[in-house]
């Protein structure tokens, strides 16, 4: 091993260990860079919300599929596999691809089209001129639940950091946390929309070589494919679709209910405010072919990858190479590889760093997206809009700002629990976006009768029943005991449909404004 140098808390850092620490350095480094670069080219707070619908194709894919795979894919994912093998967690996997697939293929280009015709720039308020709801009362609800359900789906990221930090370099897990914290919100609030967009181009990159080298180099360590196949076999039920594995219980059946509940991770997609921004932000819907090309591929290979690598792990641990892990700890396997991977010499120690910034840039992708939906909710949906507050555009780009910071502060607070699990915040941060947007973005798509009155209906009775089935019901087990997005999305489409039709139709102008968009006319900005 290489020699101890620098004493921290007790515990040696060795060389190997600030071979990493450059490593994630100048990654950071990085990343405030490029927010800082953008800083001056948000004349407005279009431009810092939605970037002037300037992304590429390119950018627009990656950019949105680093802000969807957040800490959940290199330590949710992994952390799953791990613990229980490849059934729950490969129907997870499932469900989220063709979800992704399905949500560019449908949704993609008519959002982009109908946010350009009404001037849209964040979800609440495509809602809001979607229904001339001149009242803002569905945008103001929206603004509301993205920032019920944001604000723990960020500290999600803030806690999968301090974990990083704290595993791996024994420092304190909320000073890791919170310096974590301050880096990502100074080059969002700095850089905005394209800030955001581009480091994700840049975190997709980085989590794409992290993934494949910790899958190899951990099969290697093991013994190659047969070892970590044979480790696997030897595990009741953990290569089984239709059964889990327990430490306790061995193999665990998995019905069909609960596969159709766990499948239905996919329907999340259509509600996901941060992912939806990228469709509206692109600068050609042409070239939304290609970019749902990128994304659905790379989706595919970064999730399969990340639960191999959790199957690859567990031969690890149970070879006596790396520490058995139990609980929550499961989510820092990578972390665990890595560390095992940089006693090696000073070149793995340095791959080692790049392994482990490509955690922080799963993270990053992801908070920082959620940190600028959330915000835009605050300062443009509810103080500007519901509650029609007359300031600058100066002084309006200041307080979006601001309300970065005070976001995330909360978000700190609410990650304190080192113990908390990011793949349960992430899972109901999830449900709790699907179920109350997802039927609303979908009807207002491609239902025509949809009227207000349906949509602030299935807004909040998919809110609500996310909340209610988790609590309330999801505790009386047995066919109660499933993924509560299923049930609440089901309960807000059909809110939908019924208030709807129990509604006088939309206006003329509405439905002509529909029409148009369904056929790609050429409409004019409002």
């Amino acid at each position: 091993m290489c020699p101890a140098i620098i004493k921290h808390k007790g515990k040696f850092m060795t060389t190997a260990s600030i071979c990493i620490l450059i490593a994630i350095i100048a990654y950071l480094l990085i990343v405030l860079f490029i927010g800082f670069h953008f800083a001056d080219k948000n004349e407005s707070t279009s431009d810092f919300y939605l970037g002037g619908r300037k992304l590429g194709p390119l950018v627009t894919a990656m950019s949105a599929e680093a802000s969807d795979m957040s800490s959940y894919l290199l330590m949710g994912l992994p952390g799953l596999a791990y613990l229980s093998g490849i059934c729950d967690v490969g129907w997870t996997v499932i469900g989220l691809a063709a979800g992704t697939y399905l949500n560019w293929l449908f949704t993609a280009r008519r959002l982009r089209r109908y946010t350009h015709v009404t001037g849209s720039y964040t979800l609440p308020q495509f809602f809001s001129q979607r229904f001339r709801d001149k009242q803002n009362i569905l945008a103001a609800i929206a603004a509301l639940i993205i920032i019920v359900f944001f604000i723990p789906y960020t500290a999600s990221g803030f806690a999968a950091c301090g974990k990083l930090f704290s595993s791996l370099f024994g420092v304190d897990y909320m000073t890791a946390m919170i310096v974590s914290a301050v880096i990502i919100v100074a080059y969002t609030a700095a850089g905005g929309f394209l800030a955001a967009s581009t480091t994700d181009f840049i975190q997709s990159i980085i989590m794409t070589f992290a993934i494949l080298f910790v899958l190899i180099f951990s099969t290697v360590s093991a013994g190659g494919i047969s070892a970590v196949m044979e480790n696997a076999k030897a595990l009741p039920g953990y290569l089984s679709m239709s059964a889990t594995y327990t430490e306790a219980a061995g193999a665990t059946p998995y019905g069909p209910l609960t596969i159709l509940s766990t499948l239905a991770w996919g329907l999340g997609y259509f509600g996901m405010p941060h992912i939806l921004l990228r469709f509206m932000a692109i600068e050609d819907e042409n070239k939304l072919k290609l970019s749902r090309r990128v994304a659905s591929v790379w989706v595919v290979v970064a999730m399969a990858v990340a639960v191999l690598i959790g199957v690859a792990g567990r031969a690890l641990s149970d070879g006596g190479l790396i520490p058995q892990l139990t609980g929550a700890d499961s989510e820092t396997i990578i972390v665990r590889i890595a560390d095992f991977l940089s006693g090696f010499g000073i070149l793995p120690a340095l791959i080692a760093g790049l392994v482990l910034a490509g955690i922080l840039a799963s993270t990053m992708s992801t908070a920082d997206s959620q940190l600028l939906a959330a915000s835009s909710s605050v300062s443009q949906n509810l103080l500007l809009e519901t509650f029609r507050l007359k300031i600058s555009e100066k002084a309006s780009m200041r307080f979006a700002r601001l309300t970065v910071i005070v976001i995330a502060v909360l978000g700190v607070f609410i990650a304190r629990d080192p113990n908390s699990s990011i793949f349960g915040i992430v899972s109901f941060a999830w449900a709790g976006f699907g179920a109350s947007f997802g039927p609303v973005v979908i009807c207002a798509l491609f239902w025509k009768r949809t009227t207000l009155s349906g949509a602030v209906a299935g807004m909040v009775a998919g809110g609500v029943a996310v909340f209610a089935w988790k609590y309330l019901i999801k505790p009386m087990g047995g066919i109660f005991g499933i993924y509560e997005l299923l049930p609440a999305f089901l309960i807000g489409l059909a809110a939908i449909f019924i208030v709807s039709l129990l509604t006088p139709a939309p206006d003329r102008e509405i439905t002509e404004e529909f029409e148009l968009v369904r056929a790609g006319g050429a409409l004019e900005h409002r």
